[in-house]
């Protein structure tokens, strides 16, 4: 069977898949590995919740290996994603995962369609992450893309992170700046 994942087909053997031995098989993680388990997770409903398991596992590693895999998995089918946005946003809160699982949850976050419930929290969480200079820059470039999407809902929070991004820009890193500026433009 051939499936689309990431621009790529990738041809999957209908064997079942044990996800979480198959992320953890190789000494190093894969793309290519990546992307079989994400293609794989996307053929049933139950496979995507084998690999969530994996992604919101107390296991360090385990985690940090199914992040990209259900980053690829959610972009190719956000319906399947959609029942698991809360433990996405619950991830976000913790301190003690890798920065791999909170990257993957924001980039997902970004394009997904976020639960009323949980607007408030997911907006608090990413404004402490844009303020923050230690975390990740690819975290907070995709934490802007959050709270640009919430200020068309809520014109509110468009003054706060104006002047968020204007007092950064001289201090930022090329990938906050380029989309700081692009979010200026928009609000």
């Amino acid at each position: 069977m051939l499936c689309r994942t990431g621009g790529a087909f990738i041809l999957i053997i209908t064997t079942l898949m044990n996800i979480r031995s198959t992320l953890m098989a190789d000494p190093m993680q894969s793309k290519r590995r990546a992307a079989e388990v994400a293609a794989y997770a996307c053929l049933d409903s139950a496979y995507f919740a084998e690999l969530m398991d994996c992604f919101l596992s107390d296991d360090y590693r385990l985690a940090q290996r199914a992040a990209y895999s259900v980053s690829m998995a959610g972009r190719e089918r956000p319906d399947l994603m959609e029942p698991h946005i809360g433990s996405l946003v619950d991830q976000l809160e913790r301190k003690d995962i890798h920065d791999a699982v909170i990257r993957n949850s924001v980039r997902i976050l970004q394009e997904a369609e976020i639960p009323e419930e949980l607007h408030g929290r997911l907006m608090d969480v990413c404004f402490e992450f844009i303020q923050n200079r230690q975390v990740a820059i690819a975290i907070r470039a995709f934490s802007l893309t959050i709270l640009y999407n919430f200020s068309r809902i809520y014109p509110d929070i468009k003054k706060e992170l104006r002047i968020i991004i204007e007092e950064a820009l001289e201090y930022e890193k090329p990938a906050f700046v380029a989309r700081g500026k692009k979010i200026l433009k928009k609000i």
